[in-house]
C-alpha cells in the first residue's frame, strides 16, 4: 500500500508543473490555498483526489462552479491545500479562492464571478456564547414554581 502512495504523490507533483495563479479563499473558520495552473481540468485538494476528497456530490458541483459558470472547466487544473471547518466551509471556500484565482488569471472574468456572488467572503460565522446563557441566544427553562 505505501508503493501506491509514492507512486500517486509523484504523479501528482507531475501534473503540477510550470506557472501558476495563486489565490487563498475563506470561508467561517475553513482557510483555502489555491493553486491554479493551465491544464485539463484535474482537481487535486489535499494530495488527493476531488472524488476520493469530497464525499457529497453537491459540494463537488460547489467547488467546480466558478470554472462552470465561466466555461472554464477543462483548461486549469486546481491544487488546494485546506485547513478548519467542516466539508460544506471547506468546500465553499475552494470555491472562493478559485474565483478569486480566475479573476487573477482573466480579469474579463470578474462581472461574472461578481454577479454569482462568489467573489464575496461569506461573513457568517458562529455567534459566540453570551453567559448566563445556555448558547448564544438560547436561555436556561423558565420555570414558574
Amino acid at each position: 500500500m505505501a508503493i501506491k502512495n509514492v507512486q500517486k504523490e509523484e504523479s501528482v507533483k507531475e501534473v503540477f508543473k510550470g506557472e501558476y495563479v495563486y489565490a487563498n479563499g475563506k470561508r467561517k473558520t475553513s482557510i483555502a490555498q489555491v493553486r491554479l495552473y493551465k491544464g485539463n481540468g484535474r482537481i487535486i485538494i489535499n494530495d488527493r483526489d476531488i472524488s476520493e476528497y469530497v464525499k457529497v456530490k453537491e459540494l463537488e458541483n460547489t467547488i467546480r462552479s466558478p470554472f462552470l459558470l465561466t466555461n472554464t472547466l477543462n483548461k486549469f487544473d486546481l491544487s488546494v491545500m485546506v485547513r478548519g471547518g467542516g466539508s460544506t466551509g471547506q468546500a465553499e471556500a475552494i470555491r472562493h479562492g478559485v474565483s478569486r484565482a480566475l479573476v487573477s488569471f482573466d480579469a474579463e472574468l470578474r462581472p461574472t464571478l461578481k454577479k454569482a456572488g462568489y467573489l464575496m467572503r461569506d461573513p457568517r460565522a458562529k455567534e459566540r456564547k453570551k453567559p448566563g446563557l445556555k448558547r448564544a441566544r438560547r436561555a436556561p427553562q423558565w420555570n414558574k414554581r
